[in-house]
């Protein structure tokens, strides 16, 4: 088995902090030395460039949004509990999201418009994944009799989704979680007038 190499990891965990705080075209390779303490060398013999350390970074920051989105599925016991447990994940999305600096799909995808198609490619892929899984626990939903037959799956997940991201862009822009707590509430609402009988 190939033993981790450390150096990497360390990379990946600090450029990924800076790309989400600060941005990716305000992170310079300087940054990175600085933040981990290595010598440009041991950067540059993982990674050839800064764009190959981004790539590495968004990777990994779509494995900690996957399991964050796992865990909150596993928590509800009922489609609508899984839903609003997933709505929830960045509801302290200004103090404490799961990831520091917002979601970094939203962040990424932004940065990337029109400069980093290979980014910006990778950024689409994570939002059509991160939209087929909440596709999948509302099809569960009408399978199991909780949300009615004529309920659209994929566009509902799709409307879920967008509107999460802008809640998340919304709160971090004015420093309040009101945005994410509003579409917390009018997600559920919306969710309930889908369902073929009320659940509490």
């Amino acid at each position: 088995m190939r033993k981790p190499d450390e150096i990497r990891e360390k990379i990946i965990v600090h450029a990924l902090h800076l790309f989400n705080t600060r941005g990716i075209a305000q992170t310079s390779i300087q940054d990175i030395m600085q933040a981990t303490g290595l010598p440009k060398g041991a950067i540059y013999r993982r990674f050839e460039t800064k764009e190959a350390i981004v790539l590495a970074t968004f990777e990994r920051a779509g494995q900690i949004l996957q399991e964050f989105f796992v865990q909150a599925e596993r928590e509800g016991t009922t489609a609508l509990g899984k839903l609003l447990k997933i709505s929830a994940i960045y509801q302290d999305a200004v103090d404490n999201p799961p990831i520091p600096g917002g979601c970094p799909l939203l962040n990424m995808a932004v940065e990337s418009d029109g400069v980093f198609p290979e980014l910006q490619q990778k950024a689409a892929i994570a939002y059509g994944g991160m939209v087929l899984f909440v596709q999948s626990i509302i099809e569960q939903g009408i399978r199991n009799g909780e949300f009615r037959s004529d309920t659209d799956a994929s566009d509902m997940a799709s409307f879920l989704i967008d509107s999460m991201e802008g809640a998340i862009m919304a709160s971090r822009l004015t420093g309040s979680n009101d945005p994410i707590h509003r579409n917390m509430k009018y997600m559920e609402r919306l969710l309930r007038s889908c369902m073929i009988q009320q659940i509490d």
